[in-house]
């Protein structure tokens, strides 16, 4: 990659040479001002012997003054502590029977009671969260290291209800539970992946493979929101499928494989924080995994229709009944998400159960043995190890469709109203540089690139993906190798793919006489509908997503 270095430093992407940057500075976790960090001093200066005698009487009023301020602050601090009731001391038998089977949730940590009965709707990993409550949440939290940061402490917290009555502590401590680890029986992973969080697992497709159009599967970039199932008998896993009217139908996924026609088309998921680290290192400090341009792979997946499943359960795909708005999906470890119904049953949708990728069964990080897959639309909607199917008049009710992957105003923080906003769907058009290489003069004569952009002296090669959601095709990707002065289209390279409309990335590649390339190396995609990429982060800011 010589010296470039990769940097976005808006929307569009681009590469910056030779620059390093700062790094993000993040604001104090309590939410408070800096200024009000600081203890507030009072500064004396000295005074000549001259003019001392005439403020003396002065001087020893203001040290009285000062003196009474101090009593007076003291006798306040007094009658407040006086005021306070005292904290509610609790047993821990007491906290035992606040358990899941409870109608209210508690928790402790070191030696703090917390009711969390209503935090557990908002919890962002859904009812997970009740294998703590009745107990000791610390053990869980070591586990789940996402929780080890002041935020979520600062949450709790305003849960307190009170403190474990000494009796119970030894030695001044609350008993540490023994819980089961649900990571124990993940599978093993590819060295090469870029980690991002191992409890659960996150992980990025190594930036060699982005080049490719086709990823292989042990690359294909990671994205758990809780522990892998181990699923024994694939074959017998069971699908239910439950209709507005409540009726139900079941399949084996051995039957579904068998006894429906098969479809394989190649398709790009992607995770909808994808590039989330350049948002905080561009605008403002984002809320999530932060992700470079890794969270993106594009694989052939083969499985059956959808459409053909809920028409075997008895909907009627070609003419919806009015109740019939969203289809909803639930995983094995509880994930949950859904995608309107139109979208489900659309016979060019291409909606698919899938059991393979890349022409072999699923592995297990990909939903082994039974997966959604929607294409066009944020991978958070294709659910993986996929157990059930509802057809409902409203949206999922899972903290992922309600409380996650939603868009808000750049001029909105976290304190946002999550039933107003709408769930992400279908991707935006965007594109990424994934190399940087020289290509010397000696080099040229063997370049295709060489000859379509004219090029005879030192050159610099560009490379990237660019893709759309609905089916959208790239028709266009134009770069340019002075921070947006000037713009050159690339050439897109005709890679085959199946499926009813473009689902899968599109690669492009460009190359500039070396002297021409500044410091910042800008790419923007646009699709057939003439969407184009959006050109500052900060006006597309958004604190989540």
């Amino acid at each position: 990659m010589s010296n470039w270095k990769f940097r976005l430093q808006s929307a569009y992407a681009t590469v910056t040479k030779g620059c390093r940057h700062a790094p993000h500075k993040p604001r104090d976790p309590r939410g408070i001002s800096h200024s009000r960090l600081y203890h507030a001093k009072t500064f004396f200066t000295p005074l000549s012997r001259a003019r001392a005698p005439q403020i003396l009487v002065a001087s020893s009023a203001a040290v009285a003054g000062i003196a009474a301020l101090i009593l007076s602050a003291s006798s306040q601090r007094k009658a407040l502590a006086e005021s306070e009731p005292p904290q509610r001391l609790i047993r821990l038998h007491e906290i035992h029977q606040h358990n899941s089977t409870s109608d209210s949730y508690w928790v402790y940590h070191g030696t703090s009671v917390y009711d969390i009965t209503e935090w557990v709707p908002n919890h962002p990993g859904g009812e997970v969260i009740l294998r703590a409550v009745g107990g000791n949440i610390e053990p869980y939290w070591n586990i789940f290291t996402i929780h080890q940061k002041q935020e979520v402490y600062d949450i709790l917290e305003q849960y307190l209800i009170g403190q474990i009555d000494p009796r119970d502590l030894v030695e001044g401590k609350a008993p540490m539970d023994d819980v089961d680890d649900p990571f124990k029986a993940d599978p093993q992973r590819s060295d090469t992946l870029v980690v991002r969080s191992e409890r659960p697992c996150n992980a990025e497709t190594p930036e060699d493979q982005l080049g490719t159009f086709i990823t292989p599967s042990n690359q294909h970039y990671v994205r758990n929101h809780l522990w892998v199932p181990d699923v024994k008998d694939g074959d017998n896993h069971r699908l239910v499928v439950e209709l507005t009217d409540g009726t139900e139908k079941e399949y084996s996924v051995a039957e579904i494989r068998n006894n429906f026609k098969h479809h394989t088309i190649t398709a790009t998921l992607q995770c909808s924080g994808n590039r989330r680290a350049h948002m905080t290192a561009e605008a403002r400090a984002t809320s999530g995994l932060q992700w470079d341009i890794g969270a993106i792979s594009n694989t052939q997946w083969t499985g059956v229709r959808l459409r053909d499943i809920l028409h075997d359960a008895g909907l009627s795909v070609d003419m919806l009944p009015e109740d019939a708005k969203h289809v909803q999906f639930v995983g094995a470890e509880a994930y949950g998400a859904s995608v309107p119904a139109i979208k489900a049953v659309d016979r060019y949708g291409d909606v698919l159960l899938v059991f393979e990728m890349n022409g072999k069964p699923l592995m297990r990080d990909h939903g082994f043995p039974l997966r959604l897959l929607c294409p066009g639309h944020v991978a958070a909607r294709s659910v993986k190890w996929l157990n059930r199917i509802v057809v409902s008049d409203e949206e999922s009710w899972s903290q992922w469709q309600r409380r996650d992957y939603k868009c808000f105003g750049p001029n909105q923080g976290s304190k946002v109203d999550w039933d107003e906003a709408t769930s992400i769907q279908e991707t935006p058009v965007q594109s990424a540089i994934t190399s940087i290489t020289n290509i010397s003069k000696n080099r040229l004569a063997n370049s295709e690139l060489a000859k379509v952009y004219g090029l005879e002296e030192d050159a610099v090669k560009v490379a990237g993906y660019a893709m759309s959601g609905g089916g959208r095709d790239i028709v266009r990707v134009d770069v340019s190798p002075d921070d947006g002065k000037t713009w050159q289209q690339a050439c897109l390279i005709d890679d085959e793919s199946k499926g009813s409309k473009a689902w899968s990335w599109k690669r492009w590649e460009i190359a500039f006489a070396k002297h021409d390339v500044a410091k910042h190396v800008v790419v923007k995609a646009i699709d057939e509908s003439y969407n184009c990429q959006p050109e500052s982060y900060e006006a597309t800011y958004n604190f989540k997503v």
